[in-house]
C-alpha cells in the first residue's frame, strides 16, 4: 500500500474515533459537592450585633498549607576597635518572640532558622533577680564582670535592668482594645483557637477599673463589642463575644489597625494604661500590605500616647518579620504564643510587664577606655544598634520597659594583650592621647537615657565598671545563666563567635545557674539544649 493509501486509513481512524467520543456518556470531574458554612458579607467598619455568627470570607478549607514564614535577615554584631568605634549605642528590648518560636520549632522536631535565633529575645524571655529600683527612679541598673564562659581569656560584661514592680492594686486603670485577626490564614488549632483561650486568661485576670473593646479584621474590619467595663456583671458578655468569632478571608490589617487606634482615642483614659493588643499570625495582604507603608501607620498612631502589644501566633504563615517592627514602633512589646502555659506566663503571670509601661524610650551607650580593652562585641541586639548621635535625640525612638521587667545585655569584651584580627583601619591623626591612662583600672562607662511614660525629655544615669578580675565560675547564678542562653543562641546560629560553645557545656553551666526556678523556666530550657542535641544528631545521621 502507497503512502496515500496509509493516510486514508489513520484519517478514518480517527474521525471513528472523534464519533465515538462524542457519543459516549460523559464523566464528571469536577470535584464532590461539599456543604459550607454561610459566609457573611464583609464589614464596612461597623458594629457587629453581638449574637452574630461571625464569619469571614472564603472557607477555611482554602487556606494554603505551604510555609510561608518570614524572618528578617540578621547579621551579627562584629568585634569593634576601642581606638575606633569608642562608644557603643542601643535600644534596649523587651520581646521575648523569638525563644518561645525557637521553641515551637525544636518541639517539632525541626532546628529554627538562623534569622529567626534574636539571642537578646532568648534571654529576655527569662526573669533575672536584679535589685529593685530606689527613691523615685523607675528601674534599677545593675552591671557584673567575669571571664567569658566560651572564651575564657575574653571579659564578659552584664548589664541588667529591673522596672520597678507595681502590685495590681495599685495598677491604673486600663483602656484595652483586642484587635484580632479573624481571617481565613488564621483558621488552625494554634491560631485563632488558641487566641481566643489566651484572650480569655486576660480578661479573667481583669477587674472593674479596666475596660475591653475587641475589633476584628479580615476582608475588612468591625467592632465586635464596644469598650465595656470588665466587672464580674460583663465578664460573661465578653467572653461570649470571643466564643463566637470565625476564621475566613483575606486579611485588611490597615484596616483593622486604624479603627482599633480610633476606638482607644475614643475611650483614652488620662493617666491610666491605654493599649491596643494585635493578636495575628501577621500576614496582611489587603490595603497597605507594604512593611514600610504598615510600619509608618503605626509610627503614626503611637503619637497619640497609645501603647502597642503584638502577640503572634501560629506555624507555616507566621510573618515575624513584620509584627516585630509593628511593635518597635509602636511603643510596644512582641511576644509570640505556641501554647496556652506561654499565654498565662505573658497575659497572667507577667500581665504588669506587658501591659504597664514604666520608662519608655530607653537607650545604653557604652564608652570603652582603650588604655583597658582593645575591642567589644555587643551580643545581639542586631536591629537595636543606635547612631552614637542618636542617644542624646530625644525624637529618637527606642525600647520601653514594663513593670517588674527585667532586661539584659552582654557584651563580650576583649582586655588589652589579648590577640584579636580586626579590619584595619588607618590611625586617627586628630584624636588627644593618652587621657585614657588617668582612668586606670576603669573599664568602661554605661549612660542611659529614659523618659517618664508621659514625658518627652529624657533623663540621664551614669555609672562606671571597674575590672574585678573575677572567674565565670565565681559569677552569680544571673550572670552565668545569661551566658549560657546566649551560647545556645550561638550555637543555633552557628556563629563564628561560639569559642569553645558545645551542648554539654550550655547544659553544665545552666545546671549549675538554675536556682530556685520557681516558675520552672530554666529547667524547661536545659530541655530544650538536650532536645536540640539529639536533634542536632539525628540531622548529622541523616546526613
Amino acid at each position: 500500500m502507497n503512502k496515500k493509501g496509509y493516510l486514508m486509513y489513520f484519517l478514518i481512524a480517527v474521525a471513528i474515533g472523534m464519533v465515538i467520543n462524542c457519543c459516549s456518556p460523559k464523566q464528571k470531574t469536577e470535584p464532590p459537592k461539599r456543604e459550607v458554612e454561610k459566609i457573611h458579607p464583609p464589614l464596612e467598619s461597623k458594629s457587629v450585633p453581638m449574637d452574630a455568627q461571625v464569619v469571614w470570607g472564603s472557607p477555611p478549607e482554602l487556606v494554603s498549607d505551604f510555609n510561608t514564614e518570614v524572618y528578617d535577615y540578621l547579621p551579627e554584631n562584629e568585634f569593634l576597635s576601642t581606638k575606633q568605634n569608642p562608644l557603643s549605642t542601643f535600644s534596649i528590648d523587651v520581646d521575648t518572640a523569638s525563644y518561645s518560636n525557637i521553641r515551637r520549632f525544636i518541639k517539632d522536631r525541626k532546628l529554627p532558622p538562623v534569622d529567626s535565633v534574636r539571642i537578646e529575645e532568648m534571654i529576655n524571655y527569662f526573669t533575672y533577680n536584679y535589685p529593685e529600683p530606689q527613691d523615685d527612679f523607675p528601674f534599677s541598673v545593675k552591671t557584673e564582670l567575669a571571664s567569658c564562659p566560651w572564651k575564657p581569656n575574653h571579659k564578659l560584661l552584664l548589664i541588667g535592668l529591673k522596672g520597678k514592680e507595681i502590685k495590681d492594686i495599685e495598677r491604673s486603670p486600663s483602656n484595652l482594645v483586642f484587635l484580632l485577626d479573624v481571617s481565613g490564614s488564621m483558621d488552625h488549632p494554634d491560631k485563632l483557637p488558641l487566641l481566643k483561650r489566651a484572650m480569655k486568661l486576660l480578661i479573667n485576670k481583669l477587674s472593674e477599673k479596666d475596660h475591653v473593646a475587641i475589633s476584628v479584621y479580615a476582608g475588612s474590619s468591625g467592632v465586635v463589642l464596644p469598650s465595656t467595663t470588665c466587672s464580674e456583671k460583663n465578664k460573661g458578655l465578653i467572653l461570649d463575644s470571643l466564643e463566637k468569632l470565625r476564621a475566613g478571608g483575606s486579611t485588611h490589617g490597615s484596616s483593622g489597625i486604624n479603627l482599633a487606634y480610633d476606638v482607644a482615642r475614643e475611650n483614652f483614659i488620662k493617666d491610666g494604661i491605654n493599649r491596643v493588643i494585635l493578636a495575628t499570625d501577621g500576614d496582611f495582604n489587603v490595603g497597605i500590605t507594604n512593611q514600610g507603608e504598615l510600619v509608618r501607620l503605626i509610627e503614626e498612631k503611637a503619637k497619640d500616647g497609645i501603647f502597642l502589644t503584638v502577640l503572634g501566633f501560629g506555624s507555616g504563615n507566621l510573618k515575624d518579620s513584620t509584627m516585630e517592627k509593628l511593635a518597635d514602633k509602636g511603643n510596644g512589646n512582641y511576644g509570640y504564643i505556641d501554647n496556652l502555659s506561654e499565654a498565662r506566663k505573658m497575659l497572667v503571670e507577667e500581665m504588669g510587664s506587658t501591659l504597664v509601661t514604666i520608662a519608655k524610650d530607653v537607650k545604653i551607650q557604652i564608652e570603652f577606655n582603650p588604655s583597658e580593652i582593645t575591642a567589644y562585641r555587643l551580643v545581639g541586639y542586631e536591629n537595636r544598634m543606635l547612631k552614637a548621635e542618636d542617644f542624646h535625640d530625644d525624637k529618637k525612638d527606642a525600647g520601653e520597659i514594663g513593670a517588674g521587667h527585667t532586661i539584659t545585655a552582654l557584651y563580650e569584651l576583649v582586655p588589652i594583650g589579648e590577640p584579636i584580627d580586626l579590619p584595619v583601619v588607618d590611625p586617627l591623626k586628630y584624636q588627644k592621647k593618652g587621657k585614657s591612662t588617668l582612668f586606670k583600672n576603669e573599664l568602661l562607662t554605661v549612660k542611659l537615657r529614659y523618659k517618664l511614660p508621659d514625658a518627652d525629655d529624657s533623663e540621664l544615669m551614669t555609672l562606671t565598671v571597674k575590672d574585678t578580675n573575677k572567674s565565670y565560675e565565681r559569677a552569680s547564678d544571673d550572670f552565668r545563666f545569661a551566658a549560657s542562653v546566649a551560647e545556645f543562641g550561638m550555637l543555633l546560629r552557628n556563629s563564628k563567635f561560639k569559642g569553645d560553645t558545645s551542648y554539654e557545656s550550655i547544659i553544665d553551666l545552666a545546671l549549675s545557674a538554675k536556682g530556685d526556678d520557681i516558675s520552672g523556666f530554666r529547667a524547661e530550657f536545659i530541655n530544650i539544649v538536650r532536645d536540640t542535641k539529639d536533634l542536632s544528631m539525628d540531622t548529622i545521621d541523616l546526613d
